[in-house]
């Protein structure tokens, strides 16, 4: 199972005095998480894409190519691609150029986004949101397989053989989906026979089991071989040197957050109750000691029948700087050995279905 991390590049005020932080000095500490987790052994670091003031991320491939320089192993992502809102053929340029720089270590996870604000900002119709997705995965794709495409679509100007550069180092991007609870989603995902990777950010493991059942089903449907059953899961996640130390760190932020966004959308103001229990062992939120992660993690595996790859959103833990860093290095040298221990007997990293 690979371990790693995704990042928001979230810039929060600091409580006592509401200020916010520097964001170059923010971008700094970020660039230095990722050089810790690839110093530590994690195993991908993963950025995301936000239009919105909270978040630094919304160039991904130029803070993941910071990130490739300082960086000698680490598989580095984007987490997610908001593709219906992108040019497929820049999207392709940039992580080739990626993957370049990092010498074969640039993935992408492409997905519809969470947030709108992409939509109007880059002239797309939130009203046409799966079917820009759905043209613009298959436009991407063929970028992928051939350097001179002959492509027709609704939403973008036809491609007669044009030639897309530079190629990667890869032979290949590997291509994730991103999704969150539309089943579509999940049986698109494995109809084309895609790697999966599920955002989970609250409730259980357990209530997405069915869905990650579909992918499978759909990618058997599809005649894809059994090696294309990859799933991933993206999860809050937090590691401190107590179970206590790793709530007080995570939870300002996940608070202060969740509540600006709640009141965009008419949520209650979050509680701490409500974040105790999703940090309980019944919950979905991986933060605690190593031991608790790591049984958490494996507990993950376990109920969705397999996974391959799990990444921890931590960023919302940005007021503790030194916890921040001190945490990839726990979730480096403690949880992973526990994990990848106990998943070894039985298979390797890149198997999915099997792997616990």
């Amino acid at each position: 199972m690979e371990i790693g991390i995704d990042s928001f590049a979230a810039i929060l005020p600091d409580p006592a005095t509401d200020k916010l932080p520097s964001a170059t000095d923010r971008m700094a500490d970020l660039i230095d998480e990722v050089e810790v987790a690839d110093r530590v052994g994690l195993d991908v670091f993963g950025i995301g894409e936000h239009h919105r003031a909270e978040f630094l991320d919304s160039a991904p491939a130029i803070i993941l190519a910071a990130a490739a320089a300082r960086t000698s192993r680490i598989r580095l992502t984007s987490a997610v691609t908001v593709l219906s809102a992108a040019d497929p053929v820049r999207i392709f340029q940039e992580f080739a150029t990626l993957d370049l720089i990092a010498r074969g270590r640039a993935e992408i996870v492409v997905g519809r986004g969470s947030f709108g604000e992409a939509y109007p900002l880059f002239g797309a119709d939130p009203r046409d949101y799966d079917e820009l997705f759905a043209e613009k995965l298959g436009l991407l794709l063929k970028l992928n397989q051939t350097t001179y495409p002959i492509w027709k679509g609704r939403f973008r100007t036809a491609l007669e053989g044009q030639g897309v550069y530079p190629r990667p180092h890869q032979p290949h991007l590997p291509l994730w989906v991103g999704v969150g609870g539309t089943p579509q989603s999940f049986v698109r995902a494995g109809t084309l026979g895609l790697p999966l990777m599920v955002a989970i950010i609250g409730g259980s493991f357990e209530r997405f089991r069915p869905l990650v059942d579909l992918y499978r089903e759909a990618v058997m449907n599809a005649g894809h071989m059994p090696d294309k059953l990859k799933v991933g899961v993206h999860a809050m996640g937090f590691v401190g040197e107590t179970d206590k130390a790793a709530r007080e760190a995570f939870f300002p932020g996940w608070a202060h957050l969740t509540e600006k966004i709640g009141r965009e959308r008419g949520w209650p103001p979050p509680s701490r109750q409500q974040f105790d229990a999703m940090a309980s062992p019944e919950g979905a939120f991986l933060i605690g000691d190593p031991a608790t992660v790591a049984a958490k993690i494996l507990h993950a595996g376990e109920v969705l029948g397999g996974v391959s790859r799990i990444t921890f959103q931590m960023s919302t833990a940005s007021l503790e700087t030194a916890a921040m860093k001190r945490s990839i290095e726990l979730l480096g040298s403690e949880v992973a050995p526990i994990v990848r221990a106990a998943v070894q007997p039985t298979t390797s990293a890149h198997e999915i279905g099997k792997t616990i």
